[in-house]
């Protein structure tokens, strides 16, 4: 019997730019995880996120965060951020110098900038299914392409993670490589820019049962 996987905690950015494309590249042919696919910039939560100097997070994105999670939700959003400057260079940040940065955040700080979560919406979270060789509980961020303080077409600082780093016309994407829960996300989105205004609710695919039932996380609406 194949030994259980343990779920990772990760977090994801979505960038959405001119509300007709986002920003996507591609996993690398012998990689563990999702090999080959087109991917948003995204990875594991590490335990340095929870020492940001970040903007403040709206609290409803922080309330949706806090449900059914362990990890601080300023923590979540500054690791989608930080995945983003890794893996493609880009900069969601504030203008705010930041002398004591904790490793792994150090070349981010090096910008003059400190993450900007106040720019973030918690858009979907999703757990890998059983089987796969890895498993995350991966929590997807929303960020818009004009809050991005460096130039969006520049991917020169990028780490080498992900190739083709492109942004995909949401109208195309379907001819991408894509994993199923990324085509799901991307339904989500389309029917976000439609209707305009945050989520009501954020979907949560916890497959934590045969039914693979799909979880509501609402959040208390601010007074």
């Amino acid at each position: 019997m194949q030994a259980s996987v343990p779920i990772r905690d990760a977090a994801t950015m979505i960038v959405l730019r001119d509300r007709e494309a986002v920003l996507m590249g591609q996993r690398g042919a012998s990689a563990a995880f999702m090999p080959g696919k087109f991917v948003f910039p995204g990875g594991a939560i590490d335990p340095n996120d929870a020492l940001v100097t970040a903007t403040p997070l709206p609290a409803l994105c922080a309330d949706r965060l806090s449900d059914r999670a362990q990890i601080p939700p300023t923590a979540i959003a500054a690791a989608a951020i930080r995945e983003l400057w890794e893996e493609t260079g880009q900069v969601l940040g504030a203008p705010q110098t930041w002398a004591n940065a904790p490793k792994g955040w150090r070349g981010f700080a090096a910008t003059g900038h400190i993450p900007n979560v106040a720019a973030t919406t918690f858009f979907f979270r999703a757990v890998t299914p059983e089987g796969a060789p890895r498993r995350f509980d991966a929590r997807f961020l929303l960020a818009d392409a004009a809050d991005l303080i460096t130039d969006p077409d520049d991917f020169t600082r990028a780490e080498d993670e992900l190739s083709h780093l492109q942004w995909v016309p949401l109208d195309q994407a379907r001819s991408f490589d894509l994993p199923f829960i990324t085509q799901v996300v991307l339904a989500e989105l389309r029917a976000h820019i439609a209707r305009g205004g945050p989520p009501e609710t954020v979907p949560f695919f916890a497959n934590d049962d045969e039914r693979h039932l799909v979880h509501r996380l609402g959040g208390k609406s601010p007074l």
